[in-house]
């Protein structure tokens, strides 16, 4: 597999020429919504099949699968355009392999909210070993509250993906609350009552792991959120399910801050089975513009985390969007949250050239507006997530989790199955 930065006057048709690749195949694995439109410095994956398989009348490809002795969603992976449906046509060409082999194992997780399009979770399903849906909350006093939509298990345990239980502290008006976890936190019999919660609610839906998310916790509760997690892990290992929690991207131990204070990195690491770190948000839609998730940040979250946990209890967190900031940027002000292809999109409607931070491992572009005024945006393409999900090798980490399905990104999933072995389930 290849990464091509298109540079001016580069064309489809002489793309493949140059790479010998058919155009078609080309559209299909980047999934571009008009070829005609390449933006300079937009990316373009270059894959070179191996074995492919020309469908004939009655093949399915479960019977492809069985053929190549290889199973329905590694086609599925292999072959995009299928959008995770099993159906194929006579004449069709179905990818069965590729002549680069993935290079290491990780466990692939990703968040989604019930309202995500059906038909972007069937394409997204093959590519993950876990799906998270977000989010159940609870009461002070502990009653467990479900999401409006709960079929995102059905849907991820149909694919043979391991639905986990998503548990946050966000309150009525979708924010973090100290206040709930606080009360929670201050009384056993409030975790009792949610904890059982928790274990009928798994049983029910079919969860195979519980994902805690409180954030922005008071200081002075780090210690009984510990304790909580782990009368949670010992509740939840009754039934063989493992506890992740998600925890704030930590560079030291003291680091000051709401956001931080409340994760004590030394606690929780003794009272979980896994951790998301969620390395993303340096750049926000709050703060002045810069990467979401530069690497070198990332990086020292990573080494800083690794002095408490060990590489298989960790999941990097990758994020799945940019930021669109209006320059200069004034305190108050919020940059507009965009969808990496809207972003390549953006670029071509304004003329921008993508550019490429090299520090940071992360593309950017500025351009002017009908109203004269300067903007700037970062997002991700197949560069900053190949550094991503290479540092998570470096680190032999457990895996990567996204943050969050709801947008498409297909080339985040073909650079994925091209470089990764997806490991199944937990």
């Amino acid at each position: 597999m290849e990464i091509h930065v298109v540079q001016p006057g580069d064309t489809l048709f002489q793309l493949a020429r140059q790479y010998q690749v058919p155009m078609d195949r080309l559209i299909q694995d980047n999934q571009l919504p008009d070829p005609s439109q390449l933006v300079v410095g937009q990316t373009i994956l270059i894959q070179r099949p191996e074995v492919t398989h020309t469908v004939r009348a009655g093949d399915s490809l479960y019977s492809i699968a069985q053929t190549h002795h290889t199973t329905v969603t590694q086609l599925l992976r292999n072959n995009p355009a299928l959008q995770g449906r099993d159906l194929v046509f006579p004449g069709q060409v179905i990818v069965v392999s590729y002549w680069d082999r993935p290079q290491g194992e990780l466990t692939v997780n990703a968040y989604a909210y019930p309202s995500i399009s059906r038909d972007l979770l069937r394409a997204t399903l093959p590519y993950l070993s876990q799906l998270t849906p977000f989010t159940y909350r609870f009461t002070g006093e502990g009653q467990l509250i479900p999401p409006e939509d709960t079929g995102l298990a059905s849907a991820a345990l149909q694919s043979r993906v391991a639905p986990i239980l998503h548990l946050s502290n966000l309150d009525e008006e979708e924010s973090f609350s100290p206040e709930l976890a606080h009360a929670l936190l201050s009384s056993q019999e409030a975790q009792g009552r949610l904890i059982a919660s928790l274990l009928d609610t798994a049983a029910q839906e079919g969860f195979l792991g519980v994902d805690v998310d409180f954030e922005s916790i008071y200081s002075q509760d780090s210690q009984e959120y510990a304790q909580f997690l782990g009368r949670l892990r010992q509740a939840l290992g009754s039934r063989q399910l493992p506890l992740m929690a998600a925890l704030a991207p930590k560079t030291s131990a003291e680091q000051p801050g709401r956001q931080y204070e409340g994760h004590d990195y030394h606690l929780i690491a003794q009272n979980v089975d896994f951790a998301l770190l969620m390395t993303y948000d340096w750049g926000w839609a709050g703060g002045p513009p810069m990467a979401v998730a530069p690497l070198p940040q990332v990086r020292q979250v990573v080494e800083y985390a690794l002095t408490e946990f060990s590489p298989q209890a960790l999941y990097l967190g990758i994020p799945n969007y940019g930021y669109n900031w209006t320059l200069p940027f004034r305190e108050g002000s919020r940059a507009v949250s965009l969808d990496n292809v809207e972003a390549v999109r953006l670029a071509w409607n304004r003329h921008a050239r993508i550019r490429y931070d090299g520090s940071a491992q992360s593309p950017w572009y500025r351009y002017v507006d009908d109203s004269g005024a300067e903007h700037e945006v970062w997002f991700e393409d197949c560069r900053s997530i190949q550094a991503k999900l290479e540092l998570a090798q470096e680190y032999r980490l457990r895996g990567v989790g996204y943050w969050n399905l709801d947008r498409p990104f297909p080339q985040n999933w073909v650079l994925l199955n091209g470089t990764t072995n997806i490991r199944d389930g937990m």
